[in-house]
């Protein structure tokens, strides 16, 4: 026996010997990769490429170029904005609160601050004038028309002669011969009031009871591209304490994205180091409590270090940036890519350490296993056509076999001493010999009533709530202030707006033209509060040559009246034939407000966007989308509703192919296991529908989130029971079950503590799924081997290493 004995020990040794000699090369390559992945990230974190937009997580419109564009232009202007509103009882007060406010910025470190003033109206009103000017006799608003075509001309000619003589006329922007009627500074006036704000001669807006200082600032950069620190909103706190100082009864509103930006930026820098260093702090604790050595400490960390830097560096390369939620995603992938050193570790107690690579033959299977079922659950992230869901999953993909590979590459190498046993990993490992099996006997019988009963009540009131707006996750402060800003300047909604396509300019302006017909109807009956279009400032080839027409007649005819009352001949000065073309005036400066509603020519056809003011008010949404099929190439968009039936549309998909995904993985485990698949799976699919169950009871909503979670659910889960079957009654596959699951459940526990709605649907869903699959998996393990001598287990052992 002892000679037979020696023989399968020299065997084993030269298997050793001729698998570590292949293994070399292997980790060597491997060596190399962390070496390029620690050279990039030594040049990523000088200049990180982290983005905090939003609306880079959402899809693009891939098959309506058009729409994407508008959606991005629209949300383009007002990305750098921001408006700050100072309401005071008294105009002089509004006018000393806003210098102290003005006083305050201008005191602070310039190079820091990363706004600031943006373009006075006041220079651009000079340019916009004088660049008007030769079209004045062709720029008419509809109450004009309607003036010129009704009054008689008589009328028309005593109004002008008063405007003449008169000692309180009406302000003029030209001499009275060039326009006797005062059309020009009354189209400036109706811009004006169209563009939302009602200002008076001091430049206060008058609302609400208050006379309101208006101060607009632009940030230098992209408002999305902050480091996480508050910088915008301190700033701002020390000009609003300068200017409530000047003027104590102040009341100050702010609005813009660069707000929402920073507050993101810095709610996911709170939200990287709370998550990130609170799941590495459970694992190592949890390491050092099973192991008590620093060895494992220090590798289990290097493994996730490696694969965290690893996903990270190859994310920034496909995508060329990072978005926040990726990376606050990432951080709880520590809970999960530890598994593999945990698992590496628990199977090393007890083992002697020349007999690692045994070791390692006997646990690349299951391993294996369990990484292509992660990464399968990962990968399904990516099948939604989210450009955030996609980068999350290529950042867990990457990271989870970087770790895989960091483990079986390295430790083999790095750990040649000994892992001995304690108290406590003893404790959880022999803890599995008093978890009960699930039977057929009458107890377990009546707890799968219960189970059921359970199961029922709570699916029955699961209900789904795709809407966008319940994603919102800036500070409720910063959203009650934008609503109110936007109210109180009547500012358009940049999520809802016509697009109005033609095949060239002229019938482009003429849409709009038609379009706004119809609304200024709706205005004026107050069912919205107005609209901005581009056809207002740059009026169609036609229109202009109508309304040219049209002064010329009117005014020959009045100024040949005057010139009879007064004696004399007053002929109309000539006017320049020319019209408005929408080339010059795209070029030109005084369009640059406006200019991001115009979309040029895309995908073979002109575009562009009218805006609306106040969609409020009751009945406006389904008001306007009736005018829209009113008018040709016009379309209504409603973003907020387009994404939300998306989020439906695809939590439908995903659930879908969450079915389809548990009957792959099943006939990937019966080809493993045959007979005894349905232990691996069974207690993975409870655990998820007792989930969904406990979310319905809970009166918790089910989202897009809540089902990608599952998915994961269905990768991870599968791993308990894979490491129970292939390790059957292995006390320290139980163990490293144990430590793995609970750093696992403390690191989603942690996500489920994010103020991001999407991401704590995430982490609730896996602080329940995880934890019921822990506590399932060992209800339905198979029996333990039968040890009938040293080798009835391909597992090596301390008595084997010693019977040599």
């Amino acid at each position: 026996m002892r000679t037979r004995r020696a023989a399968l020990t020299e065997g084993l040794d030269a298997r050793d010997r001729r698998w570590r000699s292949g293994w070399r090369w292997l980790a060597l390559l491997w060596l190399l990769a962390v070496m390029a992945v620690a050279a990039h990230q030594w040049r990523f974190w000088q200049h990180p490429p982290i983005d905090s937009d939003i609306l880079a997580l959402l899809p693009r419109d891939a098959d309506d170029r058009v729409l994407a564009d508008a959606t991005e232009r629209i949300a383009d202007a007002g990305a750098r904005q921001i408006v700050v509103m100072l309401g005071a009882s008294e105009p002089a007060q509004a006018q000393r609160a806003e210098a102290a406010f003005r006083r305050s910025l201008a005191a602070e470190d310039a190079a820091r601050l990363p706004f600031a003033p943006a373009d006075n109206a006041a220079d651009w009103f000079p340019q916009a004038q004088a660049f008007y000017a030769p079209f004045r006799d062709r720029l008419l608003t509809p109450a004009q028309r309607t003036r010129l075509t009704g009054t008689d001309t008589g009328v028309l000619a005593e109004q002008a002669l008063a405007a003449l003589y008169g000692p309180m006329g009406a302000p003029r922007l030209t001499e009275w011969r060039q326009d006797p009627l005062g059309l020009w500074p009354q189209w400036w006036q109706a811009r004006a009031q169209a563009s939302g704000l009602r200002v008076g001669e001091d430049g206060l807006l008058e609302q609400d009871g208050r006379y309101w200082s208006v101060l607009t600032f632009q940030t230098r950069a992209s408002a999305f591209r902050l480091d996480g620190e508050r910088v915008i909103q301190d700033a701002l706190d020390r000009a609003d304490a300068a200017a409530r100082a000047a003027a104590p009864s102040l009341r100050v509103l702010r609005a813009g994205v660069p707000l929402h930006a920073e507050a993101a930026a810095v709610q996911a820098n709170r939200e990287i180091n709370t998550i990130g260093w609170g799941s590495l702090a459970a694992v190592l604790l949890l390491v050092w409590l099973a192991f008590r050595s620093l060895r494992p400490i220090l590798l289990v960390a290097a493994s996730l270090l490696v694969g965290c830097a690893t996903a990270l560096s190859v994310t920034a390369l496909v995508f060329g940036q990072v978005h926040l939620l990726t990376l606050i995603f990432g951080a709880s992938l520590v809970g999960v890519a530890e598994d593999y050193g945990i698992h590496w570790f628990a199977s090393r107690q007890g083992v002697a350490p020349e007999r690692r690579w045994t070791l390692l033959r006997h646990l690349l299977p299951g391993l294996w296993l369990a990484l292509a079922t992660s990464v399968l659950a990962y990968l399904a992230l990516g099948l939604a056509p989210f450009p955030g869901l996609r980068q999350m999953a290529l950042f867990s993909v990457v990271g989870l076999a970087a770790a895989f590979l960091t483990v079986i590459c390295l430790f083999p190498w790095l750990d040649g001493g000994e892992v001995r046993q304690n108290r406590f990993s003893q404790a959880i490992g022999n803890s599995l010999e008093r978890w009960p099996r699930a039977t057929r006997g009458r107890g377990w019988a009546v707890a799968g009533v219960l189970l059921a009963v359970v199961l029922v009540a709570g699916l029955l009131r699961v209900r789904g709530d795709d809407d966008l707006r319940s994603l919102q996750s800036s500070p409720p402060a910063i959203m009650a202030q934008q609503i109110e800003v936007g109210r109180l300047l009547g500012m358009p909604s940049p999520a809802q707006f016509f697009l109005v396509r033609a095949d060239d300019a002229e019938t482009l302006l003429r849409r709009e033209e038609a379009l706004t017909e119809r609304l200024r109807g709706l205005a004026a009956e107050g069912r919205i509060g107005g609209y901005r279009a581009i056809s207002d400032w740059l009026p169609s080839q036609r229109r202009q040559r109508a309304d040219a027409a049209l002064t010329a007649r009117v005014e020959s005819a009045v100024m040949a009246q005057v010139g009879q009352a007064l004696g004399e001949s007053l002929p109309r000065p000539d006017s320049s034939p020319a019209t408005l073309q929408a080339g010059a005036w795209l070029a030109a400066p005084v369009s640059a407000p406006f200019r991001h509603q115009w979309l040029g020519r895309v995908g073979g056809q002109q575009a562009s966007v009218v805006l609306i003011d106040d969609l409020g008010r009751e009945g406006a949404l389904a008001l306007l989308e009736q005018q829209a099929a009113q008018v040709p190439g016009v379309r209504w968009v409603d973003r907020t509703a387009d994404f939300s039936r998306l989020l439906r549309h695809y939590r439908h998909l995903m659930s879908g192919l969450l079915l389809a995904g548990a009957v792959l993985v099943y006939a990937l485990l019966w080809w493993r296991y045959r007979a005894g698949a349905w232990r691996v799976m069974l207690p993975t699919l409870l655990a998820g529908a007792l989930t969904v169950a406990l979310l319905g009871l809970a009166g918790q909503p089910l989202q897009l989130f809540n089902v990608l979670a599952l998915l994961l659910l269905l990768g991870m889960g599968i791993d308990y029971g894979i490491f129970l079957t292939e390790h059957r009654g292995d006390a320290s596959a139980w163990m490293a079950v144990c430590i793995g699951a609970a750093s696992t459940w403390l690191s989603f526990g942690l996500l489920g503590l994010s103020a991001t709605p999407a991401l704590r649907a995430f982490g609730l869903t896996l602080l329940l799924g995880i934890g019921l699959v822990w506590l399932v998996s060992p209800l339905f393990r198979p029996p333990a081997r039968p040890s009938a001598g040293p080798s009835a287990s391909p597992r090596p052992s301390r008595s084997a290493s010693h019977t040599e």
